[in-house]
């Protein structure tokens, strides 16, 4: 249950609307809800300001429809990450708002969180290649309720192209940087701004970039200070981050 569904639960209390005895049943879920196969945390959009989000690889069509299920009835909105077009077709069958963000990888069930900063996040990639990992953690932090811009394709093969739109980089509050290859991007983009840079290694390369490998230590090797490093293709984790950091949580 996320914080704006408790608040309307309790000015209902509060105005007569619903009695003590009916709100309890509605709050009898939390924390969580044990389905056998899998404890849907039905209570972590109330404890971190977002619901609880599906990862769908190893999981069964039926057990993510059942988890989808659970959580919609207690959230506004619900995130499918690592989502193929087979899982889509099955959501979308009973869930009829439920979008899917093809290069994402991502399904959206519900509405996204209304803007809750002024503030933008952007989101840049080295490479063409980097786009869906950038994109999931673009509509992550939009499906959060912020502000993103992308900027594609500025890699160190050609520097040019970042120093032609520096001024993107310094009107953003937090920025995420997509890499595969070297991996150099992210050093280089902290060595130019005064805000917090979120490296992303993918697993795009050669043969000895070992899947994402020689990213991950590149971006963790960094000489900038401002630069920190989430996992191999994790998009997700980065969007997410760097909403907090961009609505001024903790």
């Amino acid at each position: 249950m996320d914080r704006d569904k408790i608040r309307e639960l309790l000015e209902k209390v509060r105005s007569g609307g619903i009695n003590v005895e009916e709100a309890m049943l509605a709050l009898k879920t939390l924390p969580y809800e044990d389905i056998g196969f899998a404890m849907t945390d039905s209570h972590r959009a109330l404890r971190t300001g977002y619901p609880e989000v599906i990862y769908c690889q190893g999981k069964t069509l039926d057990q993510i429809t059942a988890i989808v299920e659970k959580l919609s009835k207690h959230h506004k909105i619900i995130i499918a990450s690592k989502a193929t077009e087979e899982i889509y077709e099955a959501l979308k069958k009973i869930k009829t708002d439920a979008v899917y963000k093809k290069e994402a990888r991502l399904i959206l069930i519900g509405a996204p969180l209304a803007n809750r900063s002024e503030s933008t996040i952007l989101v840049i990639t080295a490479g063409t290649s980097d786009i869906p990992v950038a994109e999931e953690a673009a509509v992550t932090a939009e499906a959060m309720g912020n502000r993103v811009e992308r900027l594609f394709d500025v890699g160190v093969a050609g520097i040019h192209r970042l120093f032609d739109n520096v001024h993107k980089l310094f009107a953003a509050n937090v920025i995420i940087v997509v890499a595969g290859m070297d991996g150099a991007l992210a050093s280089i983009i902290g060595g130019l701004v005064d805000r917090p840079v979120i490296a992303v290694p993918t697993s795009v390369g050669y043969g000895a970039s070992f899947e994402g490998l020689s990213a991950l230590l590149t971006m963790l090797n960094s000489c900038s200070p401002g630069v920190v490093v989430v996992n191999i293709d994790n998009g997700f984790g980065a969007g997410f981050f760097a909403g907090m950091i961009n609505q001024g949580e903790s």
